[in-house]
């Protein structure tokens, strides 16, 4: 994955990243999920999986066919793959980032959202 993307993901606030052995794929963690999962699919091509609401994530797909697809192994509604071969503008990726971490935290407690207001 590209360093800026990277970067990206880590700079959110407390943001934590783990790999998940039986998924071989790094996950981005916010109050204990996910938001962020970085894989290969089955052929070995890089994705980037990222939560959006189906309406965005629909507009996605549509707009870059075949670049961004329903999350591989994940809930085709709510989840979103992209290939990161297919050079997506990297402002269009920070974009989904940045939705899929306030989607997944205003989904937390709000004690949890309180505390990382916080940090």
């Amino acid at each position: 994955m590209k360093t800026t993307l990277e970067k990206h993901l880590l700079s959110k606030p407390s943001v934590k990243k783990d790999f998940q052995e039986d998924w071989e794929a790094h996950r981005y963690l916010i109050g204990g999920k996910m938001f962020a999962m970085h894989v290969q699919d089955n052929k070995g091509a890089e994705i980037l999986t990222l939560k959006l609401n189906p309406e965005q994530g629909q507009e996605v797909r549509e707009r870059y066919e075949g670049k961004v697809v329903p999350g591989y192994y994940m809930n085709k509604s709510h989840w979103n793959s992209i290939y990161l071969a297919e050079k997506l503008p990297d402002e269009s990726i920070k974009k989904m980032i940045d939705e899929s971490y306030r989607l997944v935290v205003s989904g937390l407690s709000k004690k949890v959202q309180f505390e990382i207001a916080q940090s």
